[in-house]
């Protein structure tokens, strides 16, 4: 799906924390200014709900999860959600998965990690056989490593709009990457992703994952997810960038992805830091070149000179502001300079 010279098509976002009224209005205003499509997040609830209040006043804006984490709940039900998701947006709903980190998947939803990759993998193999089974009327068991389902006694089921349901997985690092360039029907990026880690280790990693399969690019939907402040003030955007990136720096498992672009020693500060107070409390420890390396900051024109460097790669953006580090009037501020500045003309 490459973009080519028109550049990469725009997604938005809405959240689980504002009235349906306010997530049907913002979704239509996306539709009304022409974005591709809108995301929901599992922060920690499931991403569906607001997603239903999207479907409800749009017509064309396609609905996705940003991520649904694929290891809180079975296969099953993700797949029944992604049904009744795509009924209900009639055919508009595109099923975002993420195997999110250890920690908040054993820890707060008490549920099995395991290896994510392998993990990922089963659960995107039993929920495209329960949506094409379903599709049938004859759904049959299902036995892997980590589910094992049973439907001897499932009575009828209304049957799927679709027969597939494209699903995009959401991806860190090279595993990730390879494993859904090879049997996703999208790649969906962290929004941590630097621009340089886009075109120095995605388009390889891509590459590689689609030779395994034998799958042409056109077959896979890149959509890269990014942080980005623009503001006048460019001392006060990459401010407001730093608790963002101390957030994701502050946890174990992200180290590594840090390392890889030469901030170990910042990220094992943080991880510090974190632990003995909150990221909020240490954001101070954010060195400027840090900051504006995983957030794109900068003046307006600044920040799109950045993103221009991935407009051939890119089929599709998703920007947003830091809104799980910015206070809400400063987070809607940025929302819209970030219109102004990149959806405009």
């Amino acid at each position: 799906m490459s973009t080519g010279s028109r550049g990469p098509r725009y997604w938005g976002i809405v959240s689980p924390h504002m009235p349906a009224s306010a997530v049907g209005a913002l979704a239509k205003q996306q539709e009304d200014m022409g974005m591709e499509g809108t995301f929901a997040a599992q922060v920690y609830g499931p991403p569906f709900i607001p997603l239903a209040a999207a479907a409800t006043t749009t017509s064309r804006l396609k609905i996705a999860s940003g991520i649904a984490i694929a290891f809180t709940r079975s296969p099953f039900e993700t797949a029944m959600a992604a049904i009744d998701m795509d009924r209900m947006s009639e055919g508009r709903f595109v099923l975002g998965l993420g195997s999110s980190v250890r920690t908040w998947v054993e820890g707060f939803y008490g549920m099995p990690y395991g290896k994510p990759g392998e993990h990922l993998r089963e659960v995107i193999e039993c929920v495209r056989l329960i949506i094409a089974q379903a599709h049938t009327g004859k759904l049959r068991g299902f036995e892997g490593k980590y589910h094992k389902l049973d439907f001897a006694e499932l009575q009828p089921l209304p049957p799927p709009l679709r027969a597939r349901i494209p699903i995009w997985v959401a991806a860190l690092r090279s595993p990730l990457i390879r494993l859904g360039a090879e049997v996703a029907d999208g790649v969906m990026g962290h929004p941590i992703w630097s621009i340089d880690w886009v075109t120095d280790t995605v388009v390889p990693e891509l590459a590689q994952g689609l030779a395994k399969a034998g799958r042409e690019r056109s077959q896979v939907e890149l959509n890269c997810w990014f942080w980005t402040t623009p503001n006048t003030d460019a001392k006060q955007s990459v401010e407001d960038a730093r608790a963002c990136v101390a957030f994701y720096a502050g946890l174990k498992q992200y180290e590594e992805y840090f390392a890889a672009h030469g901030f170990r020693e910042q990220c094992l500060r943080l991880q510090q830091g974190v632990r003995e107070r909150d990221y909020q409390g240490v954001a101070h420890l954010v060195p400027d070149e840090m900051a504006s390396r995983f957030v794109i900051t900068g003046t307006p024109d600044e920040a799109r000179r950045k993103l221009a460097r991935i407009r051939e790669i890119a089929d599709s953006v998703t920007l947003m502001p830091p809104i799980l580090t910015l206070p809400p009037e400063r987070s809607e501020a940025y929302f819209g300079t970030i219109a102004d500045t990149f959806y405009s003309g």
